[in-house]
């Protein structure tokens, strides 16, 4: 597990975060810095087909090692990090044995991961726990599951021994906005079907995740100088707060749904008098519930429409990703192996749903039956983020696995 943490530990200390805002592909330069990073990794592994692209997407091939024609899969894995929390000098805290109770980060001790809402952390104590110091977010989303897939791959490598077919590598950029797979050409991927490791805790294989849309709202009003504005002005900024105070509260938001249930969550507003903008975005696990989401966002607009004349409320819905659960259907062995293989190497499966997204959504609906693993993550997109070296070594043993469940099929 040594090399498993040194990995890890070197990747997230690469600045990787993305930028929804953006033009360029990928979004921030500075994840070209990782996947640069794993090109040349996976030069030293001796992988086949190693390549990366300007778009920043890296592949490589761990050759098979079985006669025949066992088919080739993918493991597939983002080198972003979330925009919604800093990624900026990352400063990882190995703790190591974890002496159990809660962590406080000293980078800011008003930070505290607590026992009673981290329960996993009950199961890992004398293990190694690793944390941020509470100034940025930890990059285990999806870092890990870069970590998780090297060390797999060394690992076959190194044991020629192991029976097991072609395996893919993919890495990508800009995941976490939504466009990890944009530019992902399929057929150079040329696998029957995927697995992205982007999972909490140990032993998930996910099966469906949200359907997701995005709403933005624009305000446009008029701005003057504020001593002469009595009956010129149209403050867009005001309209925007009239137009969020309406939302729902005590429903259909994350802080107050849970399991199966949906929600509308505004995550960021920017703008000024003459225009204001909130990105909301639409979740639910049944597609047709995002339609009523959005006229719900309409129905809201309406009143405001006619209350301020002046001024112009456009609601724009950019379709995201979709639930993976009808996809899967086409290749139904994609989500059993990954059953069968959680099992092989020593741990109980939770068949589970993401409540969320991820590249595999969106390969799904391409074409590419892509479930999810665990690789450990906990509490993604926030200071509070950590991971357990344990749970990620566990990942690398389901991944040694499935490449042997897929070795005698047939493609």
């Amino acid at each position: 597990m040594t090399a498993l943490l040194e990995r890890f530990l070197r990747y997230v200390q690469i600045d990787t975060q993305s930028n929804e805002a953006s033009t360029t592909v990928p979004s921030t330069a500075k994840q070209l810095d990782l996947s640069k990073l794993l090109e040349s990794e996976c030069r030293e592994l001796g992988l086949a087909d190693v390549s990366l692209d300007k778009f920043g997407i890296v592949m490589a091939t761990v050759p098979g090692t079985v006669a025949g024609h066992a088919p080739t899969i993918a493991w597939v894995a983002h080198v972003d990090t979330s925009p919604e929390t800093s990624g900026t000098a990352v400063k990882p805290i190995v703790h190591s044995p974890y002496a159990g109770g809660d962590i406080t980060l000293p980078g800011d001790p008003t930070k505290v991961i607590r026992v009673a809402d981290n329960p996993d952390l009950e199961r890992l104590v004398e293990g190694t726990v690793i944390t941020t110091d509470g100034t940025t977010l930890l990059g285990a989303d999806d870092k890990a599951g870069v970590a998780v897939i090297m060390s797999a791959a060394a690992h076959l490598i190194a044991h020629p021994e192991i029976a097991h077919g072609p395996i893919r590598l993919c890495f990508t950029c800009d995941e976490e906005i939504g466009h990890g797979v944009d530019h992902l050409d399929l057929k150079k991927l040329d696998a029957l079907c995927a697995y992205t490791l982007d999972g909490d805790g140990e032993g998930s294989v996910d099966g469906e995740t949200f359907s997701a849309d995005q709403a933005i709202v624009t305000v446009t009003g008029i701005n003057i100088h504020p001593s002469i504005g009595k009956g010129k002005m149209v403050n867009a900024v005001r309209i925007l707060g009239e137009f969020l105070a309406q939302m729902p509260v005590d429903r259909l938001s994350p802080e107050t749904t849970e399991d199966r249930e949906g929600f509308m969550h505004p995550y960021q507003i920017e703008g000024g008098v003459a225009q204001a903008t909130v990105r909301i975005i639409l979740r639910d696990f049944e597609t047709p519930a995002l339609r009523e989401y959005a006229a719900l966002l309409e129905q809201i607009a309406h009143p405001l429409r006619a209350k301020y004349p002046r001024a112009a409320i456009t609601i724009r819905i950019v379709e995201q990703y979709r639930n993976m659960r009808e996809g899967l259907a086409k290749e139904p062995r994609a989500l059993a192996k990954a059953l069968e293989a959680t099992r092989a190497a020593g741990l109980e499966p939770r068949q589970t749903i993401i409540r969320g997204g991820t590249d595999g959504s969106r390969l799904t609906a391409l074409g590419l039956p892509t479930p999810n693993l665990s690789t450990g993550e906990h509490n993604p997109h926030s200071p509070l983020e950590w991971t357990s070296l344990e749970e990620m070594q566990h990942a690398v043993d389901v991944l040694v696995a499935l490449a042997q469940c897929w070795a005698h099929e047939e493609a």
